[in-house]
């Protein structure tokens, strides 16, 4: 074994083994509103699920040199946001939304994506997803960096209504074959849902 001290290295070199050894890691396609009425999109894989009573999910939206992203400062801002499951359908579609754009600008617009209309929050959803999820900000904990130039901002979304297409659903569970679900790797990789197998929990 390769036994490596973080403190040593670099924060690129300290990413690079994470990304390699997190995987496959899912993607939270998070729609936002910005407090001008601009609709952002972006991708993100440092992506799970909290709790599940009441449902929550958490995305950790990195900073860049201390700065906060459209998606922190909009779920900030207007305490909503809403989160898609990536899958293969419009995986392409998602990475155009991963260019850096000026906030004023739509991913959405750029990508040809189509905005509808969420229920119970004014942060419109991606009508491409086959589930997207409305979520009211529960928490934003800022992380890492410094106290001056925070690294990330953890983002803890409680989710108030869940949409998913008829085709996946059936007596409570989804279907992931149907799904199609797409995972990040490191680089420029990415994988597919690929072989599955079942093993009973110990009593």
């Amino acid at each position: 074994m390769i036994s490596i001290d973080p403190s040593s290295q670099s924060e690129r070199e300290n990413y690079k083994l994470l990304i390699g050894s997190i995987i496959p890691r899912p993607i939270a396609f998070v729609t936002s509103l910005s407090s001008e009425g601009v609709l952002n999109a972006a991708p993100y894989s440092y992506f799970t699920i909290v709790t599940a009573n009441p449902p929550m999910v958490a995305i950790s939206v990195q900073r860049k040199q201390g700065v906060r992203k459209d998606t922190s400062r909009n779920a900030i801002d207007t305490g909503a946001f809403v989160v898609h499951i990536s899958d293969e359908s419009y995986i392409d579609q998602i990475n155009q939304t991963a260019a850096a754009l000026a906030p004023d600008e739509s991913e959405v617009a750029l990508a040809g994506l189509t905005p509808v209309a969420s229920d119970k929050i004014a942060v419109p959803g991606i009508a491409e997803a086959s589930i997207r999820m409305e979520c009211v900000l529960e928490q934003a904990i800022m992380l890492g960096g410094t106290d001056d130039a925070p690294a990330a901002d953890l983002l803890i979304g409680r989710v108030v209504q869940f949409h998913i297409a008829e085709s996946l659903y059936e007596n409570g569970h989804i279907d992931p074959n149907a799904l199609k679900p797409v995972s990040r790797l490191a680089g420029n990789s990415y994988a597919k849902l690929g072989e599955q197998f079942a093993m009973d929990r110990p009593v």
